[in-house]
């Protein structure tokens, strides 16, 4: 006995076998078209926060209205140059950084302080 005539025997009317079934098939189908509309949101969502990702890796170049933004490696090799500029000042070096400078002024505070009395 097929689905079809099992139905047709528990209601005994032809139209209204016909439409339960119609509607019952309906439902799962609008029901596989929301769950896969679903899905397709979820995928989309996780690919734009990939795309936002790989722009901030590589940087976006400027355009009308909106400036440009440098990439992580750009950005990167500029704090490694100021690094560099700020480790320059912390090293005895030609005598024009700032270590140098303390150094100057300890070593004259030392002489200025050695002739007066401490206590």
């Amino acid at each position: 006995m097929t689905p079809l005539q099992l139905l047709a025997e528990s209601t005994g009317v032809r139209v209204v076998d016909a439409a339960v079934i119609w509607s019952v098939a309906a439902a799962a189908v609008a029901g596989a078209a929301v769950l896969a509309w679903r899905m397709v949101r979820a995928v989309r969502r996780v690919l734009d926060r990939m795309a936002d990702l790989l722009d901030d890796w590589q940087g976006v170049p400027e355009r009308p209205g909106v400036p440009g933004r440098p990439g992580v490696m750009v950005r990167l090799r500029a704090i490694e140059e100021r690094l560099g500029s700020v480790e320059h000042e912390l090293r005895p070096n030609s005598g024009r950084s700032l270590r140098d400078a303390v150094d100057r002024v300890d070593a004259r505070t030392r002489t200025l302080t050695t002739g007066t009395d401490n206590a």
